[in-house]
C-alpha cells in the first residue's frame, strides 16, 4: 500500500466506514493471509475506493493492527464473562469445563484467524505486545472476579496466568493438533481437575 498522509475521520459516517473497513479489512487478513492480501483487496471487499483506504490508513499493517486492538479478543482470549455469575468449590468443576468447552468450540469457529494471528505475533513486535498487553488484562480481571467471590489471593494472580495458558494450550492441542491416540474428553477432564487443584487452596481458606 502507498505510505501517504491519513486523516482521522470526525464525521459520524466517516468514523462508521473506517470501522468497517477495519472489521471487514481484518477479517479478509485472517482468512486469505497477511501476505496473500494487499489494499486494493482489501479495498474491494469492504466496498470501497482505494483512495478511501489511504484516506485512513497508511498500509494494510494499519488496518491490521487495529482490526487486533478491537478484534482480537474473542479470537485469541474466548473466556466466558463471568463477571454475574457465583463462584463456588460446588460449583467451580461445571464452570470451567463450560469455559473450556466454549474456547474449544470459539477457537475451531476462528481457526483460520487464530493462526494468522499467532504467526503475525512472531513476526509483529506491536502484534505481540498488543497480545501480551491483552493477556495481562485479562489476567487482572479474573483476579478480580475470583477475589469478588471470596477466593484468598495466595499466588492468585500467577495460579490464574498458569490456568489461563494452560486452557490455551488444551484448545491449541484440541484444535490444531489433535491426536487419534488421545481421548480428548479425559485430557478436558483432567485439565479441568488440574485447575481446581491450582485454585484449591485459595477456596478453602476461606471455607469455600
Amino acid at each position: 500500500c502507498f505510505m501517504g498522509k491519513v486523516r482521522e475521520p470526525i464525521k459520524k459516517n466517516s468514523i462508521a466506514k473506517k470501522n468497517k473497513i477495519i472489521a471487514d479489512g481484518f477479517k479478509l487478513i485472517c482468512n486469505k493471509g497477511y501476505h496473500n492480501v494487499s489494499c486494493v483487496d482489501i479495498a474491494k471487499y469492504c466496498g470501497v475506493s482505494t483512495g478511501i483506504i489511504y484516506q485512513y490508513f497508511k498500509d494494510k499493517r494499519d488496518i491490521f493492527i487495529e482490526g487486533v486492538k478491537l478484534h482480537s479478543d474473542k479470537i485469541m482470549f474466548p473466556l466466558l464473562n463471568l463477571e454475574n455469575k457465583k463462584i463456588t468449590k460446588d460449583n467451580i468443576k461445571i464452570i470451567i469445563k463450560d469455559i473450556i468447552l466454549k474456547s474449544i468450540k470459539q477457537n475451531t469457529m476462528t481457526k483460520n484467524a487464530h493462526q494468522e494471528l499467532m504467526s503475525m505475533s512472531c513476526l509483529d513486535n506491536e502484534v505481540l505486545k498488543i497480545f501480551s498487553t491483552k493477556e495481562s488484562e485479562m489476567t487482572e480481571k479474573l483476579v478480580d472476579i475470583l477475589k469478588h467471590n471470596g477466593f484468598s489471593e495466595i499466588k492468585l494472580k500467577e495460579k490464574v496466568h498458569l490456568i489461563i495458558n494452560l486452557i490455551d494450550d488444551l484448545c491449541y492441542e484440541a484444535v490444531y493438533h489433535k491426536h487419534e491416540n488421545i481421548n480428548y474428553d479425559v485430557l478436558i477432564d483432567e485439565t479441568v481437575k488440574l485447575i481446581i487443584d491450582i485454585l484449591k487452596e485459595n477456596y478453602e481458606k476461606n471455607n469455600r
